[in-house]
């Protein structure tokens, strides 16, 4: 099936790419231009921080092997709705669902294709500390809420540090999908956000991944919250959580792959709630791209094709050596019958 997948996508790129050359990215005012291609030739896309890194290595290998560009900026799941909304961009990313209200003003439609599924990483700084730190469900809900502020509660092990919480300060699917898991665990004490109220002060907030990870770089006793690719290429150090099995586990691509084994797809292909997996580890997500139904002309309804359908293909195969885990190939194949039946040029 994977070989039909990608032999499918390369006929279909080979078949609209001949005169069309695609740079997906965004920067500064170029995030302000039209939709129009006639003002720019290229895709933009903007939004979730969580799969960046994976962008990244989509953008290498899509120049390698298709001889045209592909670049992603990070503004985070908010960020990427929003501009989406505007029709700042020609395709967004998100790990958070769009409400009903910001779908309703989505002039232009909303398909969501999922591209990965990833993982969360609890990332600390403690000096002269080498070995793993574990947190249990129940400390880790403490550390979040302020109940626990010295690492010396969360392990006798650990030394008597301040604990400094440094969270995500914008509007964060990464924040979201940990304020769901501590939902979970706390039987709702904790309300699931994108931008929380942490119900206590915490030490440092910062926009994006890198924003957190600098922070909780230079803070001794820090904690924060990242994307774990990011946590691995930033080198900080990363805690073992207990999942509802009770076991301590790292957010390695094997235990995020138990976690989402038996994740349900609807038929826009959204998910259902994955806020506390039985087996695996626990604190993971989907991600999405954003791409619009309707578009101003056939050159850019084909370029965006080409480039999902590439992603869902030849792409995926870069998903779990850059940490991601890869989307089903049955629902790959709904998706890319998806993006070929249900764009459209305008009119119609």
């Amino acid at each position: 099936m994977a070989t039909f997948l990608r032999n499918q996508c390369k006929q279909i790129v080979a078949a609209t790419l001949m005169a069309t050359t695609i740079a997906v990215g965004i920067n500064g005012a170029d995030a302000q231009e039209s939709l129009n291609p006639t003002e720019s030739q290229s895709i933009k896309g903007a939004g979730a921080s969580f799969p960046q890194l994976l962008y990244q290595r989509y953008r290498k290998e899509y120049e390698s092997d298709q001889g045209v560009e592909f670049d992603y900026t990070s503004v985070g799941s908010g960020g990427g709705i929003r501009l989406f909304t505007n029709e700042s961009i020609n395709v967004g990313s998100s790990t958070l669902i769009p409400s009903p209200i910001e779908k309703n003003q989505m002039e232009e439609g909303l398909l969501m294709i999922p591209t990965a599924g990833g993982s969360v990483a609890i990332v600390y700084n403690l000096q002269n500390v080498t070995n793993d730190v574990k947190i249990s469900r129940e400390k880790l809900a403490k550390i979040f809420t302020g109940e626990i502020s010295n690492w010396s509660q969360v392990s006798p092990r650990l030394p008597n540090v301040e604990i400094q919480v440094v969270v995500r300060s914008d509007d964060s699917g990464t924040s979201l999908i940990l304020t769901k898991y501590l939902r979970e665990i706390t039987n709702g004490k904790v309300i699931a956000k994108r931008k929380p109220d942490w119900g206590a002060d915490v030490f440092a907030a910062r926009p994006q991944d890198s924003g957190v990870a600098a922070e909780v770089r230079r803070i001794d006793g820090a904690i924060g919250y990242v994307q774990t690719s990011f946590a691995k290429q930033s080198g900080l150090a990363i805690a073992r959580l207990e999942n509802q099995a009770g076991d301590f586990v790292r957010p390695t691509v094997e235990e995020t792959q138990k976690a989402l084994a038996n994740i349900e797809f609807n038929e826009d292909l959204t998910t259902n709630s994955i806020d506390d997996p039985e087996e695996g580890y626990p604190l993971v997500s989907l991600t999405w791209l954003l791409v619009y139904q309707k578009y101003p002309n056939i050159e850019l309804l084909e370029s965006t094709q080409n480039l999902v359908s590439w992603i869902l293909t030849d792409g995926q195969e870069f998903n779990e050596e850059e940490g991601y885990t890869k989307i089903p190939p049955d629902i790959a194949k709904r998706a890319i019958e998806i993006i070929n039946n249900k764009l459209k040029v305008r009119p119609y």
